[in-house]
This record gives structure tokens, sequence and C-alpha cells, in this order.
């Protein structure tokens, strides 16, 4: 089975290019981190060299910058090439099946909204929930469900006796 996941930054700032029959491809390099730190204490990392094709290349020209966190799904593929000294060279990358931005949402909007509105005085940015996914108990919750200010809480008194543990 030929099967990679990983898990680092994006290097640079990818750009897509077409091949002559029109299919979008990508090429990046990704830097993962090393779990062992070196002997003066710092992290290590290798740089991967990665290709997307088709929806994935367009989706990352466009939602990826440099420095976002991306978590990869794919498979190695070696491949060689005859170069323009008739030399013979060899390729190894990681042929991407899936991608996931893991850098937080606002983060990566937060330049382009500043930009927008530079020359309006009486802007302001709406509030952030720093907690996004699935896993945020307020997820999905109205401004008025998410309110607790106006519930009513109730005194009650149990004695230490009839608790069940």
């Amino acid at each position: 089975m030929n099967k990679v996941l990983l898990t680092g930054r994006i290097t640079k700032d990818p750009e897509i290019r077409y091949t002559q029959n029109g299919l979008a491809n990508l090429l990046f390099t990704i830097a993962v981190d090393r779990q062992v730190r070196d002997a003066s204490g710092n992290r290590q990392a290798d740089f991967v060299s990665c290709v997307a094709w088709g929806q994935q290349a367009d989706f990352m020209s466009r939602y990826v910058k440099k420095g976002n966190m991306l978590a990869i799904t794919g498979r190695i593929q070696v491949r060689s090439y005859q170069g323009q000294d008739n030399q013979t060279h060899y390729v190894t990358e990681v042929v991407v099946e899936s991608v996931e931005n893991l850098s937080p949402r606002d983060q990566a909007t937060q330049g382009q909204m500043n930009q927008g509105y530079q020359g309006q005085q009486n802007f302001q940015q709406p509030q952030q929930n720093p907690y996004q996914g699935y896993n945020n108990p307020q997820y999905g919750m109205s401004q008025q469900q998410n309110d607790t200010s106006n519930q009513k809480s109730f005194d009650v008194n149990v004695d230490d006796e009839e608790l069940p543990f």
C-alpha cells in the first residue's frame, strides 16, 4: 500500500499551471517538523515536494497561502525525465489526493478584510469566534440562543447524604 499523511506548513504561495490538455497542476513544498530536536534544541524540518492535479490544484491556488498549516493525504511517486544536459533526473514527490487547510479561517481572511475597508471610518470588525469547528458547543447557534445572560437560575439545596457518590 502506498499512502502518505503529512502535516506541515506551505513554504511559498502556490502558482497554478496548466498542461497542454488544459489540466490544472500545482507544484509546492511543505515543511514538516521532525519529532526529534538537534543537539542545540532546535527542531529540524523536512521539505517535501508535492503535486496536486485538477480540482485539488484549483482549490489550493485560491485558498492556500504561504505559511498555512496543511494536512495532506496522497501517495509517493518516483518519476524520471531527461534533462537538457542529456542526464536522467529522478524526482520523488507526493501526489496529493486530499488536502485540508488547518489554519484558522479568520487568520487567512483578516488581511483581506482590512484592505477592503481602509477608507471607511465607521467600520467595526465583527467579533470572531476562535473555535469555529464542530467541536465548539456554540457552533451553529444564533446569538440569541448563545446568550445566557437572560436565562433564569434556580437555587437548589442538596444535602451531601442525598448525593449518590
